[in-house]
């Protein structure tokens, strides 16, 4: 039997493997079953197994595979129970191999997982949704956000958000959508949403919207090893490539992004000895691919050449703010999207001065796009100690740091609020 000490640690474990490999079991139990909301509650159940019997039993050699046996064995049950055995024995049949037992886990077939997770981005981007549902629904499912955490990052109430997802669900099912990638000709309409999807998959990995991690790795990987799967598929389309520069090259940074005791570690700060060198050259290749197509960069181009322009800088003295600022204006055009201008804000205020920055960001303050985001305080903030106007940077690093849900972006805040006034 484990000891108290053992067991408090086997939940430790089990609470990580979870957040790894939540979405990697829910999608493919969603290919065997149909189902997104059955698959969700199938994978659930098979954690709630896992917290009863690791404690006892030891963490197995793959976890993701053990819960994805269990969920498909508690799948079969439930159809035995429901008198349709025959009919799910044959739809599985066409699917997946025979499940294994629990701990019989290296039969199951490991690389259908990339393919179940691109399925699965497409089934959330599925056009019987609304379109503020999708990226919810991704956030929930891929990154595995409670939907509180969907709420604050969309600025509405949790309960409007709980609304939405569970209507999405609700909408997947009564439409019968089928757990399979798009015939090629219906790519081409439903591309942009998977972007933004994966992307946001990518952005919940470099900045956690909340808890004690600055960052969450192994989401910024799936969502890369996605984005690459995607860009071959459809290796005609530059966005593709630019969404896989822009990843790769703002992953680059990730070993540099924090401290020993996980402390984040801003951008002109960083040791940029430190930054990924094959991944820069990486991602500098697929922005040249992107612009190769010769066609108008999009969003994520647009961005990817941005993060061009850090990556070939070796110093942050010789970063070309003015290019950056430039490209941020033609982004903002395209966008109109205020967390751009914000962004644009700060680049101008690092090549023309913070006067000129401070001016774009009062003027979305005024506006109100941005209430409740706790980036616009910490800007806004950053700008008035440049100024020294250090009482108000004071009030502004205080409110940023009321606002932000992540522990270790709060710890940086308060201390630049303590700062600012010394």
């Amino acid at each position: 039997m484990a000891r108290p000490h053992e067991t408090s640690e086997i939940r430790r474990t089990i609470d990580a493997v979870w957040r790894i490999e939540a979405a990697k079991v829910i999608a493919t139990l969603a290919r065997m079953v149909g189902d997104l909301s059955a698959a969700e509650d199938l994978a659930q159940d098979a954690l709630l197994e896992a917290l009863a019997k690791w404690p006892e039993q030891g963490i197995p050699r793959n976890p993701a595979a053990w819960l994805t046996a269990v969920g498909k064995r508690r799948a079969i049950d439930g159809w035995r129970r429901s008198q349709k055995l025959g009919e799910k024995y044959a739809l599985i049949a066409t699917t997946t191999e025979p499940a294994p037992a629990p701990d019989d886990v290296e039969r199951l077939d490991e690389p259908q997982i990339d393919d179940d997770l691109l399925r699965l981005i497409f089934i959330c981007c599925h056009p019987v949704l609304a379109p503020t549902s999708r990226a919810a629904l991704a956030l929930r499912i891929l990154c595995g956000l409670s939907t509180d955490e969907i709420a604050r990052a969309y600025l509405v109430p949790s309960a409007t958000m709980g609304q939405r997802i569970t209507r999405a669900k609700r909408t997947l099912t009564a439409a019968n959508v089928p757990f399979e990638l798009p015939a090629r000709v219906e790519f081409a309409s439903r591309l942009g949403d998977v972007y933004e999807v994966i992307y946001l998959v990518f952005n919940e990995g470099y900045s956690a919207t909340a808890g004690d991690d600055w960052m969450r790795p192994e989401l910024c990987e799936l969502a890369i090893r996605l984005g690459r799967v995607l860009a071959t598929l459809v290796p005609d389309q530059s966005e593709a490539h630019g969404l896989v520069a822009l990843m790769e090259l703002h992953a680059s940074r990730v070993g540099a992004r924090s401290k020993a005791n996980g402390e984040p570690i801003l951008l002109l700060e960083q040791n940029r000895s430190r930054w990924d060198r094959l991944l820069i050259a990486h991602g500098l290749e697929q922005l040249r691919k992107a612009d190769a197509l010769e066609r108008p960069r999009g969003n994520y181009t647009l961005q990817a050449a941005i993060a061009a322009c850090h990556a070939r800088a070796a110093t942050p003295e010789q970063t070309d703010w003015a290019e950056i600022a430039a490209l941020y204006e033609a982004l903002a055009r395209l966008t109109e999207s205020p967390v751009v201008e914000l962004n644009r804000a700060v680049a101008i205020s690092m090549a023309y001065g913070p006067e000129a920055g401070l001016e774009i960001v009062e003027a979305l303050t005024a506006s109100g796009r941005l209430d409740g985001y706790h980036l616009l305080p910490s800007v806004r903030g950053d700008l008035l100690e440049k100024l020294g106007r250090r009482l108000e940077a004071r009030t502004e690093f205080l409110r940023a740091a009321e606002l932000t849900r992540n522990e270790r972006e709060r710890t940086v805040l308060l201390r630049r609020a303590a700062d600012a006034v010394e």
